[in-house]
């Protein structure tokens, strides 16, 4: 083919296009290399929150709006790479909300699932579903879906924490719902630890309980005091080899099924010792960080880049590890990180892959 009758092609081409566009047409051969991409290419980028300079902005919130007119007092951790999405992940939601002394968080429900990790703070609490919870540093919380919730802080100090939801997910089904309750809060039905009492002991209880409530797919645990799941991770620590990608590593899970917490989130918590030099790891699920306690540094390399992203990190900073970006973890000193993703949904999808890589690469 000579290059005229190429160029004629071509504009055949282009006015085919513009023909068929009214028609609400266009042609796939034109954009199949990225929707059918030979691997991920996440336009998330790397990122991390430092809490000294967050914290501030917290503050200054808490000057400027009361958490009942906000509903929810948050600022978002928004990714740069997809700014105006109210996204850290094209499927997850990250933001940091802050409670004052005698403030609160009006009940509501909706769809979405959440997650509260506990960053600074003791004593407010969180109900789910006619029980409470105190928060201390490093609980973790969930709300399943279309469970009535809110929250209180009935301390003398301000409480933080990291909430987590599947907001972009339920977002990108067009399957949000939301209703306030009638009250400001919800009726407390149980006293608090019942919930841990019935499900948090490898036990469970026996179908008659009036407290064994449904919640779905998602556990009937919904609580789970950092105390306990640090000693869990020190037990490991002791006793078990240091996996040499991730350090001492654990998930979350639901007591009744041995699954995930939640269908769209799963939760993680895992120690570094000190002078750990992780090796090099990648997986399809987007991974957002707490940092509990320790130092050290994520070492992140994005598909193509020219250089990684070197995050240094410290206690209460957030980081995002994007989709099958090249991760490395170490730690200068014994660090503890929480960690969420959307890997339930890969999993159940049978898209998951992960890949753990050798230091020569």
């Amino acid at each position: 083919m000579n290059d005229a009758t190429k160029k004629d092609l071509r504009a055949e081409r282009q006015r085919l296009y513009a023909d068929m566009r009214p028609a609400n047409l266009t042609p796939l051969w034109e954009s199949l290399h990225a929707l059918v991409p030979k691997s991920p290419a996440s336009p998330c980028v790397p990122a991390l929150w430092r809490y000294d300079e967050v914290r501030p902005f917290l503050a200054r919130a808490g000057e400027v709006i009361s958490a009942e007119e906000a509903v929810r007092r948050v600022l978002i951790l928004e990714n740069p790479g997809i700014p105006g999405q109210s996204a850290i992940t094209q499927s997850l939601y990250a933001g940091l909300q802050l409670i004052l002394p005698g403030e609160v968080a009006p009940s509501h429900r909706h769809v979405q699932t959440a997650l509260r990790f506990v960053v600074e703070g003791s004593g407010a609490f969180t109900a789910v579903n006619g029980e409470r919870a105190t928060m201390h540093p490093g609980d973790f919380i969930i709300t399943p879906s279309w469970t009535f919730h809110d929250h209180g802080n009935e301390a003398d100090v301000p409480v933080v924490w990291l909430d987590g939801l599947d907001i972009p997910t339920v977002r990108l089904l067009d399957a949000g719902f939301a209703e306030d309750f009638p009250a400001r809060q919800q009726p407390v039905e149980r006293g608090e630890g019942t919930n841990l009492a019935r499900f948090g002991e490898n036990l469970a209880p026996m179908p008659g309980d009036a407290g064994a409530r449904p919640h779905g797919a998602a556990s009937p645990l919904f609580a789970w005091p950092y105390a306990r799941s640090r000693a869990a991770l020190e037990r490991l620590r002791r006793d078990a080899p240091i996996d040499p990608w991730q350090g001492t590593k654990m998930r979350y899970l639901n007591p009744a099924t041995g699954g995930w917490p939640m269908p769209t989130i799963g939760a993680y918590l895992q120690l570094l010792p000190a002078g750990f030099e992780g090796r090099p790891w990648r997986q399809t699920d987007g991974i957002v960080y707490s940092v509990v306690e320790g130092r050290g540094r994520a070492t992140i390399e994005r598909p193509g880049a020219d250089a990684p992203t070197v995050l240094e990190f410290g206690p209460r900073d957030h980081f995002v590890v994007p989709s099958w970006h090249t991760c490395r973890l170490s730690a200068s000193e014994e660090s503890v990180l929480f960690g969420f993703s959307d890997r339930p949904i890969h999993e159940a999808l049978a898209m998951h892959r992960e890949e753990r890589l050798d230091d020569a690469r």
